[in-house]
């Protein structure tokens, strides 16, 4: 099957082929899609197939990144945690320069160094202070009973503070599908933080039963406040000051919504 695929994808402007994801893993199951990674010469856009394909019953996910591209998760944090392990795992399909070899050679001793943890730590304040605005259309959500700014809201409140997360504590995924748990691990499985985090994705507790759409906010609105507590180290002044602006707006406002 690889090598059909490599004979179709494999074309002139494409540095590299690589099989990526749950099939370069070792780990696919009957359900899983197989993903192909372009490196491309040029524009990450030039590759005419590239996007989905049905081919002998299989989902074919081909996307294209240019070597810049993956020279980014080198040096920035947020790219880092989702294309390192990626890297690492990848199996070359065809690379006649060696430049994904090269490359995947980088991923296999990358650090997390202090210089990354740095830029991780700047990239998480900037995002605290970005999800302030979901903060104020929770509370909005909760006082109207407004389902739009609940739904925003809880986006923001549960994705987005396990991304502030995952970027801040340098969590390397595996993959997609294992950011819940893998963010969970690297804070602590059974500490308040995952709690609070686990009650606003909306996943059932003990009695098997999911938490409404107001209470899942309520506890990203709670989630926002841990996250803050267990950031407040790294918070630059000027992010402190809106971030302990908000929690406050928080504890006044939320027992009575």
């Amino acid at each position: 099957m690889f090598e059909a695929l490599t004979a179709r994808f494999f074309r002139p402007g494409v540095m590299a082929l690589v099989l990526v994801g749950s099939f370069a893993r070792g780990d696919a199951g009957p359900f899983s899609d197989v993903d192909l990674l372009c490196v491309m010469e040029g524009d990450a856009s030039q590759h005419p197939e590239a996007g989905s394909h049905l081919i002998d019953g299989c989902l074919v996910v081909v996307s294209c990144v240019t070597l810049e591209q993956l020279e980014a998760a080198f040096v920035r944090p947020e790219m880092a945690v989702q294309m390192i392990a990626g890297l690492r795992s990848a199996r070359i399909l065809m690379d006649p320069q060696g430049i994904f070899a090269a490359v995947q050679a980088r991923a296999r001793v990358f650090v997390w160094d202090t210089k990354m943890q740095t830029r991780a730590n700047a990239y998480a304040a900037a995002e605290m202070v970005g999800w302030i605005e979901e903060v104020h259309k929770a509370l909005a959500g909760l006082h109207n009973r407004d389902v739009g700014r609940l739904l925003n809201a809880r986006f923001g409140l549960s994705w987005g503070l396990s991304r502030v997360m995952q970027v801040q504590r340098g969590v390397l995924l595996s993959g997609d599908n294992g950011f819940y748990a893998e963010v969970a691990a690297a804070v602590g499985d059974i500490s308040n933080w995952n709690h609070l985090r686990r009650t606003a994705f909306g996943i059932e507790g003990q009695d098997g039963l999911a938490p409404d759409l107001c209470t899942q906010v309520r506890a990203g609105l709670q989630l926002y406040m841990e996250t803050a507590v267990l950031l407040s180290d790294i918070l630059p002044p000027d992010s402190a000051a809106l971030v302990d602006a908000t929690v406050t707006l928080i504890r006044t406002n939320l027992a009575s919504l």
